[in-house]
Formats: structure tokens, sequence, C-alpha cells
């Protein structure tokens, strides 16, 4: 049997005995965000139900089982036992319910991602695949084996405009 508790900030705890064990699960969530923490410990079977306790140093967690009473401290995200009794006379008893077990955690796989629409912006167009940026009367192509089509050619040592024939640079006289 396994019994739940919501926490605050979207925390639950989760407490299941299986057997010889106990396994605590804390999960947390909020919008495009899941983490889970969860850990087993040799507690025994239970004698009786067990019992949270809120504290101001985070929530613990009473088992009472045929080996005795085990006590686990869980802190934000973190699970551990506590050796000996911790004081618990000004704690807040949080309430506990049934649940058939323990829920999966598994997610959905992701989707693929769609490819990007070409997007237009004033003088400025992008497109993906080959990827092609124009804004104004420059533009730029990767991805392509073919030459731009803008008609604008460049040095590349210095920038400076050249023509299609052109075999060297008129500014810098680099060889083209």
């Amino acid at each position: 049997m396994a019994y739940k508790c919501n926490l605050s900030n979207g925390q639950q705890v989760y407490i299941e005995n299986q057997g010889m064990q106990t396994v605590v699960t804390v999960y947390s969530g909020s919008p495009g965000q899941q983490q889970q923490a969860s850990t087993g410990f040799q507690t025994g079977k239970w004698t009786v139900v067990p019992t949270l306790f809120k504290t101001a140093s985070g929530v613990i967690l009473r088992i009472e089982s045929e080996q005795g009473q085990s006590f686990v401290q869980l802190q934000a995200g973190g699970i551990s036992t506590i050796n000996g009794t911790p004081t618990l006379s000004d704690a807040e008893v949080l309430s506990l319910q049934k649940v058939e077990a323990t829920p999966s955690t598994s997610m959905p796989p992701m989707e693929p991602m769609k490819p990007m629409e070409p997007m237009k912006m004033g003088d400025m167009e992008m497109k993906m695949n080959p990827m092609q940026m124009r804004m104004g009367n420059m533009s730029m192509e990767m991805g392509s084996s073919s030459p731009a089509t803008s008609g604008k050619r460049f040095c590349p040592q210095c920038g400076a405009p050249v023509q299609t024939g052109d075999r060297f640079c008129s500014s810098c006289g680099y060889q083209l």
C-alpha cells in the first residue's frame, strides 16, 4: 500500500512499503519542469500507517515497523535517515492519503521540432535549408554549393566590392 501527501510549492511525497523496504519518493513540478528524488530504506514491514511531520527544518517521516521506529528527513529534494529520535513536540502532523501505488514518472517522448518557417520583417528576410539572410541589398547564404545570387561580391581580404570578372581586388590587390 502507498500513501501520498501534498507538500507546499507543488511538491508531493509518496511513501510505499515494499516487503521489508520503504520507498520514499519526492516529486516537485511546475509548468515545463519536473524533478524527482526517490530512496529506499530497509525498515521492515509496517505495523501502523506512517506519520508525516512538518518541522521548522523540513519534513520528517516516522515509520513504525516490526524492526522498531525509523525516521526519514525530507529537505529541499534530499532524503536521508535520521539517527535517534527527533523532537517532534512542536511539529505539525500532515495528513496522508491512501493511493494505489506510486505514480509512474515516464514522460511522453518529445516531438521533433518543426522546420523554421521563412521569416520576413520589413526589408529583412530569413530562410533555412540552405540558410539565407537578406537585408536591403545585402545577402548571405550558407549550406549551398552554388554562389549567392544577389550579384554583389566582396573581397575576402578587405571587404571591398568586386565585380564578377575581377581577378584581383582593385582596393588591396588580393588575388580573387
